[in-house]
């Protein structure tokens, strides 16, 4: 059946289930287990992910870290709040950042800030977004710790005891404004328990932006529009990428930023070539054919979502939407601090 229209990914999900908060012990968050061969669904807890890989299996995670890139001050000369979330920082040393509100903060606006900050919004960058310039004492990046906020998603409604909370325990690479939410559920036991295994664990790196957070407007999914984002394969990943198909092994994506990613770089004789960088818009929805990715953990994702058609596209469109339907039954907690899907 052609899935080509947005309503095909729309469900009902009863707000209570939206997770608000992480649990204190991450990798005890249920892990529903759905294998895309035959539709059948487990209902196990995370730190139970070691039995269902096997020595030599590799697992990529996206090393990415949160930066508080949530910037909220004045318009100059006006008492009216101005709120800046930095995306991509440019060669230039300009950024590339949504603004609210959108209609006061046009081209030659000054927004000002604490400790000597002020911004300029030099030029408009399509779908709404805004070239800025920073006049600072010090480089931007090194006062956000004392300006800014960690961005969290729309659908959370309460303030981090901890902003740590928000970041995965293997964040090494400032730069997203999100988190890799599927990296969430680990821990050092659960990373010490695969490797015990015999499994392979990778890194790369995708500084997310708010788009993945983005509802699809349109009502044929083939019109929507991803935003670039920037990613980076380093050399010792690249060749663990290329001996785990060698040896005949299965990738495991943690998230869908890995596996927009790995479906971005690997070439079309299913190798990457040494470290490279580059940025990515790849949209990936029902009826495209992977090239890499063999099993993908995933949290559940938003209705009429990108991401959820990600997961559609890996293990089709009915599996997915039944498997929801039996998460929602069975009370799972949803989006960025819920529980886990593992398809195999």
């Amino acid at each position: 059946m052609d899935y080509s229209k947005t309503s095909d990914y729309d469900y009902h999900l009863p707000v209570e289930l939206i997770a608000q908060k992480p649990l204190q012990q991450r990798d005890k968050s249920r892990m529903m287990v759905l294998n895309r061969d035959d539709g059948s669904i487990e209902h196990k807890v995370f730190d139970q992910i070691p039995s269902y890989l096997d020595e030599g299996d590799l697992v990529v995670l996206n090393n990415t870290k949160v930066i508080p890139a949530r910037l909220i001050g004045k318009i100059d000369g006006k008492t009216s709040s101005a709120e800046l979330l930095l995306l991509n920082k440019l060669s230039t040393g300009q950024w590339v950042a949504m603004v609210k509100p959108g209609k006061k903060l046009k081209p030659g606006t000054k927004v000002v800030f604490d400790h000597g900050v002020e911004a300029y919004i030099a030029d408009n960058v399509k779908e709404g977004l805004r070239l800025v310039s920073f006049n600072s004492p010090k480089p931007i990046e090194k006062l956000l710790p004392l300006l800014g906020k960690v961005p969290l998603p729309p659908y959370i409604n309460t303030e981090l005891d901890n902003p740590e909370q928000y970041q995965t325990i293997y964040a090494s690479r400032d730069g997203s404004a999100a988190a890799p939410t599927a990296g969430l559920h680990f821990t050092a036991e659960v990373l010490a328990a695969l490797r015990e295994k015999g499994v392979r664990i990778a890194y790369i790196t995708l500084h997310i932006g708010p788009g993945t957070f983005q509802p699809v407007k349109t009502e044929d999914i083939c019109n929507h529009i991803m935003h670039f984002e920037y990613y980076r394969i380093e050399t010792i990943t690249a060749r663990l990428l290329n001996m785990a198909k060698i040896d005949g092994k299965r990738v495991l994506a943690v998230g869908t930023t890995v596996t927009r990613v790995l479906e971005t770089a690997v070439n079309d004789k299913g190798k990457f070539k040494g470290r490279h960088e580059g940025w990515t818009n790849l949209y990936i929805y029902p009826g495209y054919q992977f090239r890499y990715v063999d099993a993908m953990l995933t949290n559940f994702h938003l209705p009429k979502s990108t991401l959820l058609m990600l997961v559609s596209a890996l293990a089709g469109r009915d599996k997915i939407m039944a498997a929801y339907r039996e998460a929602i039954e069975n009370n799972y907690r949803f989006f960025s601090f819920g529980d886990c899907m593992l398809i195999i």
